[in-house]
């Protein structure tokens, strides 16, 4: 179901549709885990069913446990022996409110009195509703649920028009998410996000952006981290001279009362909140969503945007500006329900906007598919982009040509890569120039590359078989860095030793090449004169000199990084996927 509210007008139209059972079993019980949510069923209850008597067990007040039908906050109803009053066989249908809650301790205390701990047939029927039907932590369903009837999903319900238009904006912040720790449940740690998120910086780019993109909104909730940053925030938000209140917990029930009233009638156009708007919020006139909270969990972001999908008179659409902070792997944001990459910045999408830009992406993945695979050579340059290339042995990594074919597109010279923007063209003396990236270049007109010359020591010289390294030039771009080392190695290197298309680099390998690379090879079949050439031996013998293991060992190590991220991800998003059918337990 989309949202708390059009739950609760559903399944409260189911009561009538379940048969009694023999021995005048009619009654239904709603179980609920909050306040609103058995204030909200109380009311839909009432107007629904004006004959039948209902009644509330929550806090202070005590049912009967002899009512038509009982809404019951889930906590009062399991403290001391409050359960007892209620005679299972006399309840035809028992009803759980916001049900990917029902495998907690409480709610499984009460399906066991009512015979719902097993599945038979001598028992009350059990029907669970939720708009996120699926947990984040992983726990299974199945403990409680026996099958999936019916499942609709927010992005249907929109294009059904069941739920209120939506247009999507995300603002990259500042806030950089790279270091912040997994709580328990897989989501971020609250303390150590709000420490990211809760900067001057980043309120100041909330506010902004909220003023820029949707500053004429009449009421907007805002989703904060932790009691801290709610407090930032409507700081802020008063700071440009809007009327900001927050909610959070800890507000008295009254005051809670008297906010809630003024923003639905639009008294003051912010409500800051963290954690107590996710669920069963009843706020229709909400036309625009903040989410300054970023999560690993698709389910709390659903649920967060949910709060302004409600249909209203005079509203056109909600407006969810999402702050997506730096990105990394596993955060969702907007685009990725839509199933886009979380990078993706929108700004004022529609749902049927968003639906076009991925078929646009899967129609360009399809040419770059079909371009491949008629033997397009084409190379795309994009910031964005980054490949990932896997070898499974270090001889597979110093075969690899693929690095070099940049290089010697620009020089006709025998440049080897030997790391990520590194590269050596080698003497036959062991002295070798390298061409790296500058780190951190000290302004954006300071050069970006650099080449060194490391000069071979004759034996017993030193304790190092090289000199210090010297820096021969700087330079602005890498061709340009490219072209001043081939000019300086000409006068310092043979050119019959460094150029890539002297005649003795196609011969056969001698048989000390041979030796040097096979000894990598181990158990595996060794390489013969047939397989080499002597210039493909040294560029190889080269990559070895330069650190290639080490290379290897931390290409190996980031495999088994992104295998073991790739791995979290897809347990994640496979635990919050929701289908129709029976539940695993």
């Amino acid at each position: 179901m989309p949202n708390a509210n059009m739950a609760q007008v559903i399944f409260t139209q189911l009561i009538e549709k379940v048969h009694s059972r023999p021995n005048d079993g009619c009654r239904t019980l709603i179980l609920a885990h909050r306040r609103e949510l058995v204030e909200q069923a109380a009311r839909h209850c009432q107007l629904a069913y004006p004959d039948k008597t209902i009644e509330i067990e929550m806090g202070s007040i005590h049912a009967s446990g002899t009512a038509d039908i009982t809404i019951a906050s889930v906590q009062s109803i399991t403290s001391r022996d409050r359960l007892e009053k209620f005679e299972p066989s006399k309840f035809k249908l028992i009803l759980v409110d916001e049900a990917h809650h029902i495998v907690a301790p409480g709610y499984l205390k009460t399906l066991k009195h009512f015979g719902l701990d097993q599945k038979q047939q001598d028992s009350p029927t059990l029907v669970g509703v939720s708009a996120t039907f699926s947990r984040f932590d992983g726990v299974k369903l199945g403990a409680a649920i026996d099958e999936i009837v019916y499942h609709k999903d927010y992005v249907d319900m929109i294009t059904d028009k069941w739920l209120s238009d939506v247009i999507f904006t995300t603002v990259e912040s500042s806030a950089n998410l790279s270091k912040v720790k997994n709580g328990a449940f897989g989501d971020f740690q609250t303390g150590e996000l709000s420490k990211v998120v809760n900067t001057d910086e980043v309120n100041d780019i909330t506010v902004k952006s909220w003023i820029a993109k949707a500053g004429d909104r009449k009421s907007t909730l805002v989703f904060c981290v932790d009691l801290a940053h709610v407090s930032g925030l409507t700081r802020k938000f008063r700071e440009y001279g809007y009327d900001a209140r927050f909610v959070t917990g800890d507000t008295p029930k009254q005051e809670r009362s008297e906010i809630l009233h003024d923003f639905k009638k639009g008294c003051f156009p912010v409500l800051v909140n963290c954690g107590v708007f996710t669920e069963g919020t009843d706020i229709p006139n909400i036309d625009c969503i903040v989410l300054g909270r970023p999560t690993r969990s698709r389910n709390l972001l659903v649920q967060m945007i949910g709060r302004g999908m409600r249909l209203h008179p005079g509203k056109k659409n909600c407006h969810v500006i999402d702050l997506v902070s730096s990105l990394e792997t596993g955060i969702v944001t907007t685009p990725t329900l839509f199933g886009l990459d979380p990078k993706e910045l929108v700004d004022k999408a529609s749902v049927t906007d968003m639906r076009m830009i991925k078929e646009a992406q899967r129609e360009e993945e399809a040419r770059q598919q079909e371009a491949h695979s008629n033997g397009s050579n084409s190379a795309t340059s994009s910031a964005d982009a980054v490949t990932f290339t896997d070898y499974s042995s270090v001889l597979d990594l110093i075969a690899d040509t693929s690095g070099e074919r940049h290089i010697r597109a620009i020089s006709q010279n025998a440049w080897v890569q030997v790391g990520p923007e590194r590269f050596v063209l080698s003497a036959p003396s062991g002295s070798y120039i390298r061409i790296e990236r500058i780190q951190e270049p000290v302004t954006t007109s300071s050069p970006t590359y650099r080449a060194l010359e490391i000069r071979a020591l004759p034996a017993g010289l030193a304790k190092s078989p090289f000199a210090a390294p010297r820096e021969i030039l700087t330079a602005a771009t890498f061709t340009d860095a490219v072209h001043g080392a081939d000019s300086y190695a000409a006068n310092a290197f043979p050119h019959s030793f460094i150029h890539r298309h002297q005649s003795w680099r196609k011969l056969p390998p001698t048989q000390g090449q041979l030796d040097f690379v096979n000894r990598l090879r181990g158990k595996a079949k060794a390489l013969t004169v047939s397989d080499l050439t002597k210039g493909k031996a040294a560029d190889m013998i080269t990559k070895l000199k330069h650190g290639a293991r080490g290379q290897f060992a931390r290409i190996e190590a980031e495999q088994r990084r992104r295998e073991k991220q790739t791995n979290i991800l897809e347990t994640r998003q496979n635990r919050e996927r929701v289908t129709v059918g029976p539940v695993m337990a």
